[in-house]
C-alpha cells in the first residue's frame, strides 16, 4: 500500500483521472435516477382475492375464505394468514417468511388455489397478486355541474389521454443549452398506471318485470339463457380456398343496448319471435351502487396517476402538466380538471429542503476546515465530500436505490464524516510540512503514517450502519437505504483519501513561518497558533490533572452514565416509536350501522364538510402569505378512497360509510400544523349520531394506530366480552382518542334455511329456490362486455321498483312444474342480523381493536405499558381460549428494537475485531468502544436539549454514533502506541497523545457536527421526520470527542495500572510503578517525524 500511495502522489495525472471518472460517472448516474417520496416496497405479503357477488360475510366466510386458508396451510415459507370476509368480498392476505422468495412461495399458492374445487357456485375467480405500497403522484380531480354519464365519459378520455401522451422534447436553444442537454441524458418516462376513483363502473340492466314473465310464461334463467345464446362471437374454422385461407368467424355479440333490444326471446308456433325489447327495459348505465364525491361542492371523479418501475416522479409530473395545458381547452364547457394531492410538489419541497440543508452543511464544514488548516489545505481536504458523493451515486442503482427523502438524508448524515479520513491524512501532512518536511514528501509519509487509522476508521463506521441492514418487515424494505448509501460513499472517501488527496497534497507550497499571507490566511494562521496555545497552555495542563486523578474522572463519566440511563429508565426521557411527520392531507372518516340509508350518510358527510369550510375560511388558519391553508375539499359517501385494504377490491364502498378530505398548503408555507388542524375539525365535528366510528388523522408515513391489539379465539362471543373489557380499560386513559374494533353488527338479513310442506309437495329444491331468489333480486349475469378500458356487466333482474321492499321479497311468484306459488308458501323465512365483516388470523376468528393518543394529552409508549399491566394482564385468566398480540405501530416497534439491538451486537463485535488486529491487543479495542456508551449519553442530552422525544430514529442515530466516535479512540490510542516506542513513560505518550491529535480529533468532530448544524436547526415542519436521527449523531459526536480526549487518555493509563498490578501478583517487577506526571514534557512531534529526522 505504501508503494501505492507514494505512486499515486508523484502521479497527479492519474490521481485526476481517477478523480474525474468518478464525478463524471455520478453526474451521469443521478439523472438516470428515479425520484420518489419514499422507497417503493413490498411488504412481503401475497392477498388473494375472491369476489363472490351478493354474498354476506358469513357466506363468503365458508363459500372462500375457510376453503383458501385450508388449501395453503401447509405451504412451507408462510408466516401469517389473516383473512376478510366481507360483503361480495373475501380477502387472504399472507405474509411471508423472512428467507423465502415470496414469487416461488406466490406460485405454489396459486397451484393450491387453483386447485380447489369446493368454492362457492356463484364465487368467481380468485386473484393471486404481490401486496405493494403504491406510489401515487397525483390525482385529476375530473367535477362539475353535470350528469353522471358526462362526467364519467370525460373522466374515461382524461385516463386515455395520459395513458398515451408522449412528452415533447425541447429543441436546441444556443442561448439556454442545458435544458436540451438534460434532456438527452435524462432517461425516458412515460405514464403507465392511471386508474379511476369514484366513479361508478358501467352495467347494462335489462329489468323485466313479474307481470311480462307471467304474461309469456317465462323465468328470469330463460330470458338470460336467451340473451347468453344470441351473444356469442365463435370462431368457426377455415376454408382453404385456391387463393389462400379464409377464416370463418360468427359475430353475434350486441354491444349497444338497442342490439340487446333485437334479441329474440321466445319463438312461437306461427314463427313470429317476441323480441327482448318488447318485455323488457334495457338501461345502459351504471352499476346499482349508491355514492356520491363532490370537489370543492362540484360532483366529482378523481383520476388517480401511478408511477411504477424506474419512472420518475418529478418527470411524469411535468408530463401531466403539459397534458392538462392542452386538454383543458377542449373539454365540455362547466368540466373542471384540477391537481388534487400532488405529492411531486412536496417530493420537490423535501429534496430542496434537503438539498438546501446539504449545501449548506458543505459551506459550513469548508469554513471549519479553512479556519484550523491553510484554506488550500482545506479545499482539498473538501474536494473529497463532492467525489465521495459522486462515488455513492455512481452505485444507486447496482444498490437498487432511488433518489428519495431516505437516501437524500443519508448523504447529509454521511456529510461531516466523509471528510473524516481526509482531515486526519490533511491534518498529519499539514504538521510535517510545519515541522519543515518537503511537501512531495510529507504528502505520501503522511499518508501512510496514518494508514492503519484512517482503514480501520472507515472500516469501523461501515460495519456500524449494517444492523439497519437486517430490519424485517416495511422498515427492512425502507432503512436499508441509510447504509446503502453510506458505506459506498464511505468507500470512495476512502479512496479518495489514499490515492488522490496524497496527489494533491504533494504540489502545495511548502510552509514558509516568514511568508506573509492573505487576510484569510492571516486570520487561519491566528487560530491555528490560538488553537495550539490552548493545546500547550489549557488542555495538556487539565489533561495531566485528570491522568493524575484518573479514577476520580472515572467515577464521575460512569456516574453520568448510570443517571442518563436511569433517566431514560424511569421515563423521565419521552419517546414514541416514529416520529411525526408533518402531514399534508387531513382526513375524516366516518362508518355508521350496516343497514342505514344513503341518506344519513349523505347527511353525515355534510356536517363534517360544512366543518371543514369553517376551517378553510378562518382567519386564524391562513398560511404565511396570508392565504387559506385548506386548498381543496374533497367530500364522499358510499365510498372512502384513501383507504385501501390489501387489494381489497380498491377503495372500501358502501351506503354507510363516507370521508372528507381536506388538502392543505405545504408546511413550509404554513405554522400551523396538521395536528393542530385535526384537533380543531374533532372538537367542531363533537359526535355523529349513531356513528360506529369516527376518526380523524393526519395522514402522513410513519406511525399509525398508538394501539393496534389483535384477539384471536375458537368462540366469537368470548373474543367480544374480552373486547368490551378492553375498551373500557382504554376508555379510562387520558389522551385516549378515536377507540374503535372491527366487531359490528351488520345489515338485517333475511334467511330461509328449509321448505314448508307445500314448497316440498311443488316439487322444489332449496337451492332451485335460492338461484330463483338470487336472479330476481342480485341479477343474472349473461356476459362481460369490454368497452375501450372498460369492462360492462350485462345483468338480466327484476326492475328497482320490484327489489325495493321486503313485500316484494315475500310476494315474489316461484316457478313450479304445476305453475306459480307465493315465496311465503314455499320457505320458511326469519329476519337476523349478521356481522358487518368478519376477521379471521390463523384460521381463528379474530376482533382488531385500534385506539389513538392525542400527543398534546398523554404518550403512546406510557399508554400502551400501563395497558398491558393493568388490562392485557388479565385477558388469559378471565377469557380463556382467547390470546392476544399487537400489530402495527407497536408491533414494529417491539420487532425493530429487537432486529436493531441485535444488530448492533454483532456490529460492535465486529469493530472490536477491527480494532484488535491492527494493535494486536485484546483489551486496548476496549478503551476505544468505551467512547461508545457515554457518546450515546450525549445524544440523549442533545434530545432534551433540543425538546425531541427519542424514537426509532433516535435508536438508528444511535447505532451509527457507534462506528463514527470510535475513530477519534482509535487515532488517539494509535498514536500513545507509536509513542511508547520512542518513550519509556507511559503518561508522556498519553499526555503527548492529547496534544499532537487534538487537532485532528477536533476537526472530525466539528465537521460531522456542522455538516448536520442546518438539519438541527431547520424549522420547516417535514424535516421533523429526520431530526432525530441528526440529534444523536451531532450531539452524540460533541459529547464523544471530550470523552475522547480526556476519559481515553485515562482509561489508557488505568490499563496500565491494571497490567503492572497484575505483574506485581505473579511476582514481577514488584519495585515499579508507573511516573508522577509533573515532570511530564509535552511534545507535538510525532514519533515518525523523530525517526525521520534521525
Amino acid at each position: 500500500m505504501k508503494a501505492v500511495i507514494k505512486w499515486f502522489s508523484r502521479n497527479h495525472v492519474a490521481a485526476n483521472s481517477l478523480m474525474l471518472a468518478v464525478l463524471i460517472a455520478g453526474f451521469y448516474t443521478w439523472f438516470q435516477l428515479r425520484k420518489e417520496m419514499f422507497p417503493e416496497v413490498s411488504v412481503d405479503a401475497v392477498s388473494i382475492g375472491i369476489p363472490y357477488p351478493n354474498a354476506s360475510p358469513e357466506d363468503v366466510e365458508e363459500g372462500v375464505v375457510i376453503p383458501v386458508e385450508e388449501a395453503i396451510a401447509d405451504v412451507d415459507g408462510i408466516r401469517e394468514i389473516n383473512s376478510l370476509a366481507a360483503e361480495s368480498m373475501g380477502v387472504v392476505t399472507v405474509m411471508i417468511e423472512n428467507g423465502y422468495e415470496l414469487q416461488d412461495v406466490m406460485d405454489e399458492m396459486r397451484a393450491r388455489v387453483d386447485a380447489i374445487d369446493n368454492f362457492a357456485e356463484e364465487a368467481e375467480r380468485p386473484v393471486l397478486e404481490e401486496v405493494r405500497l403504491s406510489s401515487q403522484v397525483l390525482s385529476i380531480a375530473v367535477s362539475g355541474d353535470v350528469d353522471e354519464r358526462s362526467l364519467r365519459k370525460v373522466a374515461g378520455e382524461v385516463r386515455t389521454g395520459l395513458l398515451d401522451f408522449k412528452q415533447g422534447k425541447p429543441e436546441f436553444d444556443i442561448r439556454n443549452p442545458s435544458v436540451w442537454f438534460l434532456s438527452k441524458i435524462r432517461k425516458e418516462s412515460s405514464i403507465t398506471k392511471v386508474e379511476l376513483a369514484g366513479a361508478l363502473p358501467y352495467e347494462i340492466s335489462i329489468e323485466v318485470s313479474e307481470e311480462k314473465l307471467r304474461q309469456y310464461d317465462l323465468t328470469i334463467g330463460d330470458v338470460a339463457n336467451s340473451v347468453r345464446r344470441a351473444s356469442q362471437d365463435l370462431p368457426g374454422g377455415s376454408v382453404r380456398t385456391v387463393a389462400g385461407e379464409v377464416v370463418i368467424r360468427a359475430l353475434g355479440k350486441p354491444d349497444e343496448a338497442w342490439e340487446f333490444g333485437e334479441i329474440a326471446v321466445l319463438t312461437r308456433g306461427d314463427g313470429s319471435t317476441v323480441k327482448l325489447r318488447e318485455i323488457s327495459a334495457i338501461i345502459d348505465g351504471f352499476e346499482d351502487l349508491e355514492m356520491t364525491n363532490s370537489f370543492d361542492g362540484r360532483k366529482a371523479i378523481l383520476v388517480n396517476v401511478y408511477r411504477t418501475g424506474e419512472q420518475d416522479t418529478l418527470r411524469i409530473r411535468e408530463g401531466i402538466a403539459e397534458f392538462l395545458e392542452k386538454t383543458r381547452a377542449e373539454i365540455p364547457e362547466g368540466i373542471h380538471l384540477e391537481v388534487w394531492n400532488d405529492t411531486s410538489v412536496f417530493l420537490e419541497g423535501r429534496l430542496s429542503l434537503l438539498k438546501r440543508n446539504g449545501m449548506w452543511g458543505l459551506l459550513l464544514v469548508f469554513l471549519v476546515l479553512a479556519l484550523f488548516l491553510r484554506p488550500s489545505l482545506a479545499l482539498l481536504v473538501a474536494l473529497g465530500i463532492p467525489v465521495s458523493f459522486a462515488g455513492g451515486i455512481w452505485l444507486m442503482p447496482q444498490m437498487g436505490i432511488s433518489i428519495n427523502m431516505i437516501s437524500l438524508f443519508a448523504f447529509i448524515l454521511v456529510l461531516g464524516i466523509v471528510v473524516d479520513d481526509a482531515i486526519i491524512v490533511g491534518e498529519n501532512v499539514y504538521r510535517r510540512m510545519r515541522n519543515g518536511e518537503e511537501p512531495r514528501e510529507a504528502s505520501w509519509r503522511g499518508t501512510h503514517e496514518v494508514g492503519m487509522v484512517v482503514i480501520f476508521g472507515i472500516l469501523t463506521t461501515m460495519v456500524a450502519f449494517t444492523p439497519m441492514l437486517g430490519l424485517s418487515g416495511v422498515s427492512g424494505k425502507i432503512w436499508p437505504n441509510i447504509p446503502l448509501v453510506v458505506i459506498p460513499t464511505l468507500m470512495f472517501s476512502l479512496i479518495q483519501s489514499k490515492l488522490v488527496l496524497p496527489a494533491h497534497l504533494a504540489l502545495l507550497r511548502r510552509s514558509d513561518p516568514n511568508h506573509r499571507p492573505w487576510l484569510l490566511g492571516r486570520i487561519q494562521r491566528s487560530i491555528a497558533l490560538g488553537l495550539e496555545r490552548f493545546v500547550a497552555g489549557v488542555y495538556s495542563p487539565f489533561l495531566k490533572l485528570c491522568l493524575r486523578r484518573r479514577y476520580v474522572v472515572l467515577s464521575i463519566f460512569l456516574g453520568m452514565l448510570c443517571t442518563t440511563f436511569g433517566l431514560i429508565k424511569g421515563k423521565w426521557i419521552r419517546s414514541m416509536f416514529f416520529p411525526k411527520v408533518e402531514a399534508d392531507l387531513v382526513i375524516a372518516r366516518y362508518e355508521l350501522p350496516r343497514g342505514v340509508s344513503f341518506e344519513a350518510a349523505k347527511a353525515a358527510t355534510k356536517r363534517i364538510e360544512e366543518e371543514a369550510l369553517k376551517i378553510a375560511s378562518s382567519p386564524q388558519v391562513q398560511t404565511k402569505q396570508g392565504k387559506p391553508v385548506v386548498r381543496h375539499i374533497l367530500a364522499s359517501a358510499g365510498i372512502q378512497p384513501f383507504i385501501t385494504d390489501f387489494s381489497a377490491g380498491g377503495p372500501r364502498s358502501g351506503v354507510h360509510i363516507g370521508e372528507v378530505t381536506m388538502e392543505l398548503a405545504p408546511s413550509a408555507e404554513r405554522d400551523i400544523s396538521s395536528e393542530d388542524i385535526v384537533r380543531r375539525w374533532r372538537q367542531q365535528v363533537g359526535s355523529i349520531p349513531s356513528a360506529v366510528e369516527l376518526t380523524f388523522v393526519a395522514q402522513a408515513a410513519g406511525g399509525g394506530n398508538a394501539v393496534d391489539l389483535l384477539l384471536t379465539g375458537k368462540k366469537q362471543e368470548d373474543l367480544r366480552a374480552a373486547a368490551d373489557f378492553l375498551r373500557e380499560k382504554l376508555e379510562a386513559y387520558s389522551g385516549i382518542i378515536d377507540i374503535a374494533d372491527t366487531d359490528r353488527p351488520g345489515k338485517r338479513e333475511l334467511t330461509f334455511g328449509e321448505l314448508t310442506a307445500e314448497g316440498r309437495a311443488a316439487g322444489l329444491r332449496l337451492g332451485e329456490v335460492a338461484s330463483q331468489v338470487r336472479r330476481a333480486f342480485y341479477g343474472d349475469e349473461v356476459q362481460r362486455l369490454q368497452r375501450g378500458d372498460d369492462e360492462v356487466k350485462v345483468m338480466v333482474r327484476y326492475p328497482e321498483g320490484e327489489r325495493e321492499s321486503v313485500e316484494n321479497f315475500e310476494q315474489m311468484k316461484l316457478r313450479t312444474r304445476e305453475g306459480t306459488v307465493p315465496l311465503s308458501q314455499v320457505v320458511h323465512v326469519r329476519e337476523r342480523r349478521g356481522p358487518d365483516t368478519i376477521r379471521r388470523s390463523d384460521r381463528n376468528r379474530a376482533i382488531r381493536i385500534t385506539a389513538d393518543v392525542d400527543y398534546t394529552r398523554g404518550n403512546a409508549n406510557e399508554v400502551v405499558r400501563r395497558f398491558k399491566e393493568e388490562a392485557l394482564s388479565q385477558v388469559t385468566g378471565n377469557f380463556p381460549g382467547v390470546t392476544y398480540r399487537f400489530e402495527g405501530e407497536q408491533s414494529d416497534q417491539a420487532e425493530s428494537v429487537r432486529e436493531i439491538g441485535l444488530g448492533f451486537v454483532f456490529a460492535l463485535i465486529v469493530m472490536y475485531v477491527l480494532m484488535a488486529i491492527p494493535l494486536k491487543s485484546y483489551l486496548q479495542p476496549l478503551i476505544i468502544m468505551s467512547v461508545i456508551p457515554f457518546g450515546i449519553v450525549g445524544a440523549v442530552l442533545g434530545h432534551v436539549f433540543m425538546r425531541t422525544e427519542l424514537s426509532i430514529m433516535s435508536m438508528c442515530g444511535f447505532v451509527a454514533l457507534a462506528g463514527v466516535v470510535v475513530n477519534d479512540s482509535l487515532l488517539m490510542v494509535d498514536y500513545v502506541n507509536r509513542k511508547k516506542k520512542t518513550s519509556a513513560n507511559i503518561l508522556e505518550a498519553a499526555v503527548s497523545a492529547g496534544a499532537v491529535r487534538f487537532r485532528a480529533i477536533l476537526l472530525t468532530s466539528l465537521t460531522t457536527f456542522v455538516g448536520l448544524t442546518p438539519m438541527l436547526m431547520e424549522t420547516d415542519m417535514q424535516a421533523r421526520f429526520i431530526i432525530p436521527m441528526a440529534i444523536s449523531l451531532g450531539f452524540g459526536i460533541l459529547f464523544a470527542t471530550t470523552i475522547t480526549l480526556i476519559l481515553v487518555p485515562s482509561a489508557y493509563v488505568i490499563l496500565e495500572d491494571l497490567r503492572m498490578a497484575g505483574r506485581w501478583l505473579i511476582g514481577k517487577d514488584r519495585g515499579s510503578s508507573l511516573p508522577g506526571v509533573e515532570d511530564v514534557t509535552i511534545s507535538t512531534v510525532s514519533s515518525d517525524d523523530l525517526v525521520n529526522r534521525m
